[in-house]
This record gives C-alpha cells, structure tokens and sequence, in this order.
C-alpha cells in the first residue's frame, strides 16, 4: 500500500527489547496484575506510544495500557481496538531471554547454542517450509522466546508509529490495549471497556501469516479436592486411606486414548490435569477443561464425577469435593453475529499479499472473554509458533506482514464507513 512500500519498519527492534523484559505472569497470585514486573514493559510501552504523538498513552493501576491513534477522517468511523498481552506463559522461563536472529534462512535445522539439545528441526516445525530466505527469530535454548505475545505488542507499536507519522492515510479513531495476565486466564478482567470506548477489536495474538480465528474452545477450570484419613504409617492398618493415591488412581483412571491433550486435534476437547497438590490427608487436583462445544463441557465434568466416584468406593471414609469455575467460552456465536469483523480482516490479510484463512484456536484469547463482555473481537495472526516453549519462534518478515495487515485494518474500515 501508499507509504508501507517505503517505510523503514521497527517491528523487529521492538520485539528484541520488549522480549528481554521478563513479564511472566503467575496463575498463583492474587494482585492485580499478577506480577509487578508486567508494569516494567507497561512503561517502556506507554514512553515509546508518546515519543510517537500519542498524548493519552498511560498504564493504569492493574496494568493495562491504553493509547489512542486519533482519526484522519471526517467520515463517522466505528472505533476499533488493537489488543494484545504482555504477559508469557508460566510454562516455561521468561527470564533472561536473549532473541537470536537467524538471517537467511534456507531450512536447516536451528540448534540454539544455550542448549544444544533444543533444536527446531524444519521436520517437527511443517511451517518453516514456507519461511525459505526470510529471518527467523528465536530463544538462546533455556528460555522461551516471548513472540506469544510481544510479537504483536511490537506489531501493533509499528502500525502505530506508521499512522502517527502519515497523517495523510485516512482512517478512523484507533485504540490501542496491552493486557496482563492473558495466559493464566485474567487478562481482562480488570479492563475498562467503557474507558476503551471501542466498537469492535481484533487480538493479534494467532500463529500461521494470513490466519484469522473467529472460533476458540469454551473453558472451564476444576478443582478437585479430597479428604483422606491419616494415621501413623506404623498403625495404619485398616485406618490410613492416602489422599494422594486417591488422587493419583483417579488421574491414572483418566481416558488415554482419547479426551486428553496427547491423543486429541482439531475439534476434539479434552480433561487436562495440571497440578497435583497434597498430603496423606488432604490432596487437589487442578484440572483445565476444554472442548469447541459447550455441551461437551458438562459431559467432561460427569466423567470426572463418574471416575471419582468409582475411585472413592475403594476408599468408604474419604470424600471429595468437585469444583468448576468458567474461564471463557467460544467467542464463534458472538461474531457470526458480526459478519463484517471477518469480512474486513480477509480482505486487510489479501491487501498485505497472503491468503487469509479463517480457522479456529485450541486455546483461547483476550478476544474470547471480550466478545462476551460486548466487544466483538476476533483473533488474526502475529506470525508466533511453537509458544509456551524453548522452541518458540517467529520471522520478521511474518511480523512485518503483520504490521501490513493491522494499517489495511484501520484504511478498510474507514474506506466502508
């Protein structure tokens, strides 16, 4: 487009000072934001937004930051917002990450030197096969990489910088969000969407260039929690009933083949237990519960009802207790109720040069808790693969079609109004 052809784009610089500010979020505190340390890239974030123009930029008190792009245009406009999170995962570190640029690539498998036993072979990673002459981003080996999500932080920063230095490009009224916390399911809890003063959004938070997710799981979290009987292992006959092998019979009595993350795809859900807690007398199970369908949910947790049940038979003095708890649900019934999100993004993905392809996430996003809370917010691409591990990575020439798509975003919308 006008003024991309010639631009000098900052996304890739951005990206390699934001991923070395450590800003994982921790799923076990109870402030807001889960971690300080978030508010660190919040700041960085907030000083660069008004070295552009942007007077409103700031951070608030839970680590949100909001900006505004202000329109170019007379034309009544609907407000769009640009969103993405500053939080990594608490999978793995994100600590020390020191980003590698490998230039050129040309399908070798990248060992990363910190580690030499990590290695993105192109055979475990398929869409490096597409990525032949371009410049591949990665961790050093013992950290993750952080392109989930500050590939998009620094793609919505460049797009930024690009409209505020071109006033010329007519579009409308532009709100910027970076949220903490997504990865452990909090990232919007605390926003202010009347502050936001948004109509529609769009996460820049997917993987492959050119895909648009209009669809997630629905999810639920469960706690289950057992109460055994204690005694003194040397009179314990007949009296001790361990809370931690109740919990571990009713783990290792999970289905194998089926419904768990292992032996599942594509529209298939699952019963994740992520944590394991406890003593003889009292053990948690922490489970995470996913499925495309919301009917599905309900028959996970009678399964997990049903498996406890039958492990508890065994065990006539203890008890346990379920707990669930919504997370986010499929934001697909929200948008098919608004067409045009889509329509727009396709046509903003085929104006940077790629072909969009709608799809849908085995996971979630800010977008999935928004579109209920009453913003319409599909997912489109930010070029991250291999997230929430030590193989993480993202090319800059992704990233820069990113930036592309996310200008042709705000032209379109305002070409339409």
């Amino acid at each position: 487009m006008k003024g991309l052809e010639n631009y000098s784009f900052t996304c890739l610089e951005r990206f390699l000072r934001y991923v070395r500010i450590h800003t994982q979020s921790d799923p076990h505190s109870l402030s807001n934001p889960s971690t300080a340390r978030q508010k660190d890239l919040g700041k960085v974030l907030v000083e660069e937004l008004q070295q552009m123009g942007i007077d409103d930029a700031g951070l608030d008190e839970f680590g949100y930051v909001y900006a505004t792009v202000p329109a170019t245009t007379v034309k009544e406009v609907p407000v769009i917002c640009f969103c993405s999170h500053m939080d990594t995962s608490p999978d793995c570190s994100g600590a020390d990450v020191k980003p590698i640029v490998h230039t050129n690539y040309q399908g070798q498998d990248l060992v990363l030197p910190d580690d030499p036993a990590e290695v993105i072979r192109k055979s475990e990673h398929p869409d490096l096969a597409a990525q032949i002459g371009n410049d591949i981003i990665t961790a050093s080996g013992t950290t993750l990489l952080g392109a989930d999500n500050k590939a998009g932080i620094a793609e919505i920063m460049d797009a930024a910088n690009f409209l505020m230095s071109h006033p010329e490009i007519k579009h409308g009224k532009i709100r910027i969000l970076f949220t903490p916390d997504e990865e452990i399911g909090r990232g919007v809890e605390k926003v202010d969407l009347v502050k936001l003063g948004a109509q529609y959004a769009y996460t820049v938070d997917g993987e492959t260039a050119g895909s648009i997710e209009n669809e997630t799981f629905s999810a639920d979290s469960a706690i289950l929690k057992i109460q055994g009987v204690s005694a003194h292992p040397g009179f314990a006959k007949g009296k001790m009933q361990s809370a931690i092998k109740i919990a571990s019979e009713i783990v290792a009595n999970l289905p194998k083949d089926r419904m768990s993350p292992e032996s599942t795809t594509a529209k298939e859900g699952f019963i994740h237990p992520v944590g394991i807690t406890g003593s003889v007398e009292e053990a948690t199970i922490e489970f995470i519960l996913r499925d495309f369908d919301e009917e599905e949910l309900i028959n996970q947790k009678r399964l997990l009802l049903a498996i406890a049940d039958e492990v508890l038979e065994g065990y006539p003095n203890s008890q346990y207790r379920l707990e669930i708890k919504e997370q986010y649900r499929n934001m697909k019934s929200v948008l098919d109720k608004h067409p045009n999100i889509i329509r727009v993004a396709q046509l903003a993905i085929e104006r940077a040069g790629l072909a969009p392809k709608l799809q849908s996430i085995r996971g979630g996003t800010d977008g999935s808790r928004l579109s209920f809370m009453g913003l319409p917010c599909p997912n489109i691409f930010a070029g991250e693969h291999a997230f929430h591990g030590k193989q993480e990575w993202v090319s800059v020439q992704d990233m820069q079609k990113a930036v592309q798509t996310i200008v042709n975003l705000a032209i379109i919308w305002e070409e339409q109004s």
